[in-house]
């Protein structure tokens, strides 16, 4: 657990350090880019290996066949990560698509993980996607919102989530995880 807790703090600093100390982000210029991605990368780095190295303790019981839901919310999650970039319709009509995908991925995983670690886990995360929207939102002002792009962006984001959840989903199994049998158990 301690190390989870450790790379969730990790997480944290790398993504709000620009907020909590300006000056000292301001003053180091490109470098903090990459001392930001360096302590995200270590965080992540430490959630991984701290999850998968912890005690199961079981908090609640997921629903039976939750994973099926899951597995739907996923497909959404994974466009929204890329809507952002993708300079679409959905940019123009979601102010935060890709952190609005962070709490939908936290979500989901809640709703087939019951145990301690993940609880915590995708709790903290839904937690920082929150802290981050407002966190933004209070530094930047109202929304202007950016300029509609093609459909046809949307179209093409929506054949690399596709993909990638292939992808996503394989990784899943290989860990011993079967996500379209209803379960990740």
């Amino acid at each position: 657990m301690t190390l989870t807790l450790i790379g969730i703090a990790l997480w944290y600093a790398g993504h709000f350090w620009k907020r909590i100390l300006p000056g000292a982000h301001e003053s180091m210029g490109q470098k903090a880019k990459g001392l930001s991605a360096l302590i995200i990368f270590a965080g992540l780095l430490a959630m991984i290996i701290g999850v998968r190295g912890a005690e199961f303790i079981p908090v609640y019981t997921p629903l039976p066949g939750m994973g099926h839901l899951v597995n739907l919310t996923m497909l959404v999650s994974i466009f929204l990560f890329g809507a952002g970039d993708a300079s679409g319709v959905t940019k123009t009509k979601i102010r935060h698509p890709m952190l609005m995908g962070m709490l939908v991925w936290a979500a989901s995983h809640l709703l087939v993980n019951g145990d301690l670690i993940s609880v915590v886990l995708f709790a903290s995360l839904a937690i920082w996607a929150v802290l981050e929207i407002i966190v933004i939102n209070r530094a930047t002002g109202p929304w202007q919102r950016p300029d509609r792009g093609p459909f046809s962006k949307d179209i093409k984001l929506g054949v690399v989530t596709l993909v990638l959840y292939a992808i996503i989903a394989f990784l899943h199994y290989l860990l011993g995880y079967h996500p379209f049998l209803g379960t990740y158990g």
